[in-house]
Order: structure tokens, then sequence, then C-alpha cells
């Protein structure tokens, strides 16, 4: 059930939505529209977010931006075929497995070597290759990490995960190839942190890399659970072996027997909407819908998508970043050039979209 909350937030979020939408069809150069909607949304909520526009009652529908972009995930399934998952499943799959496996060893050790600490490090390692602040929030009270740990990771995640939904689209789209949509979708599917980032940025390069990069992470979104409690696992037996050597290690995971464990959320962990996304896959893929559906899903999907990316803007403000430091956003930036540099390998080493 929607709460009554939401409705002035998600107002604010549907306005700048519209206004970015007009205002990028009115920017004609050669022919084309080179300032997309989801850009413009998402700077124009930013502006309005950091200028203090918006009214207190705003904040709750504005922090359930996911919503109207889940909807719009599952809209747009209807636009894509089984057969053109499958027909590169495999290959897609290894570039997925891969590009998670070095991401997180190549970033946990190069925290660990900047001197961050080794929660922060492993949080910084599975948000950057798993889902962003999702992954972070389920692997944060599974190793007990501090509140400020797990806002220093968050942060650093949405940072230079904002800044990929607007520099990889355009570093892309200055390269010919024929393949290059297909290239681009697996390259942000694999490569941008959290599933808003990584649909928003799709949708920007093309339609067809926004629904292939779509497909891409949600395909990844299903090991937030496993890696999450493998890391878990990882850490105690990490800790428990080497017998806590430093004090900060020590009293983390000193409790008293008076305190409860941290619980996790596993059913809201999980992201259930990927179901709802693949069963229109399916009634696509097997002539459920006509082709006036199909286009009236698209279009409704890709507008909802970009009031997610306008609740994106609206969500970033500057003064949340000032804490952090600049050792974990130095992580969080060679980290998440490793991830895109490991992705990039794997797509032209297995030739996918022909590179």
């Amino acid at each position: 059930m929607i709460k009554k909350e939401y409705f002035s937030g998600w107002l604010v979020m549907l306005v700048v939505a519209v206004i970015s939408y007009y205002t990028s069809k009115q920017i004609v150069l050669g022919g084309k529209n080179p300032l997309e909607a989801p850009v413009v949304a998402i700077v124009l909520g930013i502006l309005v977010a950091n200028i203090g526009l918006l009214p207190r009652a705003t904040a709750a529908g504005i922090k359930a931006f996911k919503t109207p972009l889940i909807w719009g995930i599952v809209l747009i399934g209807a636009g894509l075929d089984f057969h053109n998952i499958a027909s590169q499943g495999v290959q897609m799959f290894a570039v997925i497995i891969v590009t998670m496996l070095v991401g997180f060893w190549t970033i946990y050790y190069l925290a660990k070597a900047f001197g961050l600490p080794q929660k922060l490090a492993i949080l910084l390692s599975v948000g950057t290759t798993i889902c962003g602040g999702s992954a972070i929030a389920v692997t944060s009270p599974l190793i007990d990490a501090k509140e400020e740990e797990t806002s220093y990771a968050i942060g650093t995640i949405g940072l230079w995960g904002l800044v990929a939904i607007i520099l990889y689209p355009k570093i892309f789209q200055l390269f010919q190839h024929p393949g290059i949509d297909q290239i681009f979708g697996v390259f942000a599917g694999t490569a941008i942190h959290s599933t808003p980032q990584v649909v928003g940025a799709g949708f920007i390069f093309s339609e067809i890399a926004g629904k292939t990069a779509t497909a891409v992470k949600l395909v990844r979104n299903t090991f937030i659970a496993p890696l999450a409690f493998a890391a878990a696992l990882w850490y105690s037996h990490h800790v428990t072996a080497s017998g806590a050597s430093n004090a900060d290690e020590t009293t983390d995971i000193t409790t008293s027997e008076s305190e409860k464990p941290k619980q996790v959320n596993w059913m809201k962990a999980f992201p259930w909407f990927l179901f709802g996304y693949f069963v229109m896959v399916a009634l696509r893929t097997y002539g459920f819908f006509t082709d006036f559906g199909i286009d009236i899903f698209n279009q409704t999907g890709r507008f909802l998508i970009l009031v997610g990316m306008a609740g994106i803007g609206l969500n970033t403000k500057f003064a949340a970043f000032k804490g952090i430091g600049v050792k974990p956003l130095v992580v969080g930036f060679i980290g998440a050039l490793i991830v895109a540099g490991a992705s990039l390998a794997m797509i032209f080493g297995l030739h996918i979209g022909g590179a």
C-alpha cells in the first residue's frame, strides 16, 4: 500500500522529470538531442536539493524514489526477448562473475594498503562489485560494522556511481562500432554500482543499451545475499584466525552478553522485483503482448525510470560527503576504474557485441 507521505515527494520528482524531458527535447544539435533527459533530471534534482528548495514534507517520498524506478524496470521487461538474453547468456554470466571476483579482492587489498579499517574495506568491495548501497546495507550488520563505516561506504559508492552515470555514456558515445549498444549495456550492467545508476546510464546511451544493462544488472543482483553471507563468514574466520590482533578489531567483535546481534532482513535484501521483470520478458517472448502494448509498456517504463533519475538527483546532498575523508574516496575511485577495466577486458576478450 502506498503511503500518503510519499505523494508530495513523488510530485516533486514528477515535476523535475517532466521539466527534464521537455528541456532535453528543446536542445537540438545536428538533428539530435545531445542533452539526455535522465542527465538533466539528475543535475536539476541536485540543484534543487542543494539550494534548499525542498520542503521537509517531501523527504519521505524523495527517499522512496526506488518505487517508481522499480515499476519502470518491470515494465521495460516487455521490450526484451528471452532469446536475445540467451544468445550470449554464458558470456554475460562470465563477465559478471569475473568482474565481481576481480573487483572484490583488488578493492579489498587496495583499501587495506591505504590503511582503511578492515570492515570499511569489505563494505567498499561489496558495494562496488554487487549493488551499491543495498549490498552495503545487507553486509554491514553481518560484520558488525560501525555506523560511520557504513555511511562512508555508501557515500563513496554513491558519489562515484553518480559520476559514472554521466561520464561513461559520453565516453562510449565517442566510439563508432556496430555492436556498441550491446557492449555498453554489458559494461554498464557489470561496471556501474547500483541498479538505479546502471539503468540510468544504460538508457542515457540508448534504448538497446538500457535494456541490456538492466538485464545484466538484475542477474548480478541475485548475488547480493550469497556474497554478503560469504564475506561475513570469511571475515569471521579471518578475525578469529588472526586473534583480533589490533585493538580496533578486538573492540568490534567483542560484545556483552546483554547485547543482541544485529538482524538482517534477507527478505528485503533480495531484489524481488526482478521476478516481475522476467515475467514481463517471458510474456513478451511467448507473444502475449501486441506491438502497441509493448510500446506502451516501454514508454511508461522509461518515464518512470526518468522519475527515478530525478529522485537520485534530489537525494544527492553535498553535505553528506564532507565527513568521508580523502582515502575512502580515492579507494572508491580507483576501485571503480578497476571494475570498469575488468569488465572491458572480459567484454573484448569474449568478443561480446562483436568487440
